[in-house]
């Protein structure tokens, strides 16, 4: 019983990991298949694009669109209500949140178009807006970079959150070169019916050279009669091409020629302007080096010139303060060989003297006191003294008839 137990458990342990591991290779395989498909369904839209327009009635944009859809809802969670229901999700909601950070993107006009209503209508009308603004891969980019949105959008194995979503961007670049022209209100925008993806323009199957059955014994068996009598020596050539076939083979070949002819002439051209525009560009940085050099001389010589004058100016303000000290010093040599001036200090002194000893009795001569500080006081008062306007101290202390006022 305990082996019995043992077994069944090694074995649905088993039977786990095959599961798993048939899921992982079936997500693997998944992921592979749209990234192949969509590297081909681009290069066939590129060209395509070189013999005609590109709008809604195109093949291969339709099954580009397709495949783009199909990618971007690979592994989409579900949003779930507040009944803990699950409701199905576009990629619209993924793409509406996650790209907001686009400069100048298209997400608030396509929400407010008023012939789209759905979800997945909105989504189509996205990646046609995107397309022939030319801006389909910086979406792209910018959404993948967003991977915390990412991550809460889809679950994990998504295409998306695995390495193939970087080459998903590089693919879609090339597309920028082509001029895309849609109709926003065709049946392309019809969200009702999901999109399918062709398959037969992708799929190449090749005859091994020992396999058992060829084409030409099919077409040999379905081209013979019934009759018994009938022999293979009978029957014509297999596939024998027309001369409408290889006529419309050449002229396709021709358009495609005459096509880059007409590119590598435009090419061409632009090089040439181009290169003028670079000569033109280098003459013009090497007057403008020349004039850099000229206007750095012309600053360092008057920078030269200022300081020289600043020195000059130096001189000439210390020559002067020098000048004032020697005229200071011979006015007070002077002043001390002077004796007139001796005497004109010693009056001044002794009115000061006279002030100071008068001013108990003479209020008066206070406002006088400050008068006689100056030199035009001082010489006013020996001019009353010379008039003898002016009498002595001792007089005016022994007439009786002086009072103070």
């Amino acid at each position: 019983m305990a082996s019995r137990s043992l077994g069944g458990l090694s074995g649905s342990r088993g039977g786990g990991g095959g599961k798993k591991s048939l899921s992982a290779r079936n997500a693997a395989v998944e992921r592979r298949n749209l990234i192949t498909v969509c590297r081909f369904s681009v290069k066939t839209l590129i060209d395509r694009s070189c013999f005609e327009t590109i709008d809604d009635s195109s093949p291969e944009f339709n099954n580009f669109a397709a495949v783009l859809e199909q990618i971007l809802s690979h592994r989409l969670k579900g949003q779930v209500t507040w009944f803990g229901y699950e409701s199905p999700r576009s990629f619209w909601d993924y793409i509406r949140v996650a790209c907001r950070k686009v400069s100048q993107n298209c997400i608030c006009s396509i929400e407010n178009m008023e012939n789209v209503s759905s979800s997945r209508a909105k989504g189509r009308a996205w990646i046609r807006v995107a397309l022939m603004e030319k801006h389909l891969s910086e979406y792209i980019s910018t959404a993948l970079r967003d991977f915390k949105t990412t991550r809460r959008f889809y679950e994990d194995g998504a295409i998306v959150l695995g390495e193939e979503a970087n080459m998903l961007a590089g693919m879609l670049l090339g597309l920028n070169a082509i001029d895309f022209s849609f109709c926003l209100k065709g049946e392309g925008l019809d969200g009702t019916f999901p999109a399918v993806i062709d398959y037969t323009p992708y799929l190449k199957f090749e005859q091994s050279s020992d396999s058992i059955s060829s084409d030409e014994e099919e077409l040999r068996t379905f081209g013979s009669s019934d009759s018994e009598s009938s022999t293979p020596e009978n029957v014509g050539p297999p596939l024998i091409m027309d001369e409408n076939s290889w006529f419309n083979k050449c002229k396709r070949v021709r358009q495609k020629y005459q096509l880059t002819l007409e590119q590598k002439g435009y090419l061409e051209e632009l090089l040439r302007l181009r290169e003028n525009q670079l000569s033109e560009s280098v003459s013009q940085n090497k007057v403008l080096l020349q004039r850099i050099e000229d206007s750095d001389l012309a600053h360092k010589l008057e920078k030269e010139q200022l300081e020289y004058i600043i020195v000059e100016l130096q001189d000439q303000l210390k020559s002067y303060q020098s000048l004032d000290q020697l005229s200071a010093e011979v006015s007070l040599s002077q002043a001390s060989l002077d004796p007139s001036h001796s005497q004109d200090g010693d009056g001044k002194q002794d009115s000061l003297n006279f002030v100071g000893e008068g001013k108990e009795d003479t209020p008066s001569l206070l406002g006088l006191c400050g008068s006689l500080t100056s030199v035009a006081s001082y010489k006013s008062l020996t001019s009353l003294k010379s008039n003898d306007c002016l009498a002595s101290p001792a007089a005016e202390m022994a007439s009786p008839g002086l009072t103070p006022s």
